[in-house]
């Protein structure tokens, strides 16, 4: 049975009205942050909906960057993937995720998908405090948000506008995804490669130049970073704040 926060947070759920309600899942869950993100466009990129902190935001460009961790998970096998504690994961399961997720500070993460059988819509992701543990209750709460999440973004009844369209606020501005997206593109037609291929080239760019993979895709669409292809493989031409380099007789790469 749902405790009675949980029940005051489901009620509300489906009520008109401006705010945030992630600070009150955190809180009803004793949980260090909440995310929650919705699965977008052919390519099913997760993009997020809200988040509470700041370490829910950091560690959702986290995952998202690296292609890896409980939220990649959960979503792929359709199952909640618990690890409440993160030193006690094997490295091998997510090689790059858990050393940068410790220094980030996140201690263990709980991720349940959104959907019904092979149908995904997204995935509400739990920050575990290290104490006091995540409990039983805590644990069927969850699972209970994150059914009527699901139900409520089937239905399209999540939080509606006056005009009856889908309100959801605006995400914060680092996981904000559109310049993602555009340099995806982007990186596709310098490359000659699939929107798949040209995301995992932009991740893998991100993750070995240790930059946010939005700051990353930032300098793609401003045309200060550009993707290139040669017989040794790829590399990447930088350019300099003002779009100049040394590859022309003008200062400006080609």
């Amino acid at each position: 049975m749902i405790s009675d926060g949980m029940s005051e947070v489901l009620r509300r759920l489906h009520l008109d009205g401006p705010g945030d309600p992630a600070p009150a899942w955190a809180r009803v869950l004793g949980a260090e942050g909440v995310a929650l993100t919705l699965l977008v466009g052919a390519e099913q990129t997760p993009e997020p909906l809200w988040c509470h902190p700041g370490l829910s935001a950091r560690f959702e460009e986290l995952q998202f960057t690296l292609g890896e961790g409980p939220g990649p998970e959960a979503v792929r096998t359709g199952w909640p993937v618990l690890e409440p504690d993160l030193d006690r994961v094997r490295p091998e399961r997510w090689p790059a995720l858990i050393p940068a997720a410790t220094k980030l500070g996140v201690q263990g993460v709980c991720c349940f998908p959104l959907g019904i059988g092979a149908i995904r819509v997204g995935a509400l992701t739990v920050l575990c405090a290290r104490e006091p543990r995540m409990g039983a209750q805590q644990y069927v709460d969850a699972g209970a948000l994150a059914a009527a999440l699901t139900g409520a973004l089937l239905g399209g009844d999540l939080r509606r506008n006056g005009d009856g369209s889908l309100g959801v606020p605006e995400p914060p501005s680092e996981l904000h995804r559109p310049a993602v997206h555009q340099a995806t593109g982007m990186i596709s037609v310098q490359l000659g490669v699939s929107m798949q291929e040209a995301l995992l080239r932009l991740r893998a760019h991100a993750y070995g130049s240790e930059r946010p993979l939005g700051e990353v895709a930032q300098d793609v669409v401003a045309r200060r970073l550009r993707f290139r292809d040669d017989r040794t493989g790829d590399f990447t031409d930088d350019f300099d704040d003002d779009g100049s380099g040394p590859n022309s007789p003008d200062g400006r790469k080609g």
